[in-house]
């Protein structure tokens, strides 16, 4: 009876140590996954550090370009009114002395 129960006894000890040898290997295995999780927060908060920063003026950047934008917005606007009153005036000028244009005339001469 006694061996008997020696031999549970040993039975359980060697299970419980394989037991205790796994969770030793789990503990490890846990602790390297840990250590590349901090590596790899460690470096995203160093890319994304000034993250904010750097949208911060980029926003500023594409307001400055959207307002520099609108004033070449204006001064095309300005220049195609322009170009418009100077089409108008040259069909006006044509009409009033009857040119046909100022810049399809032939040169008599060289023909």
């Amino acid at each position: 009876m006694v061996t008997t129960v020696v031999v549970i006894n040993t039975l359980i000890s060697l299970v419980l140590l394989y037991i205790a040898w796994r969770v030793w290997k789990l503990k490890q295995w846990i602790g390297r996954i840990a250590d590349k999780l901090n590596a790899y927060e460690r470096h995203t908060h160093a890319v994304l550090y000034k993250a904010p920063e750097n949208i911060d003026l980029s926003q500023q950047k594409i307001h400055n370009l959207r307002q520099g934008n609108e004033k070449l917005q204006v001064q095309i606007q300005q220049v195609r009114q322009i170009i418009n009153l100077l089409l108008l005036g040259k069909r006006f000028w044509g009409r009033s002395f009857g040119w046909i244009g100022l810049t399809s005339r032939k040169n008599p001469v060289a023909k």
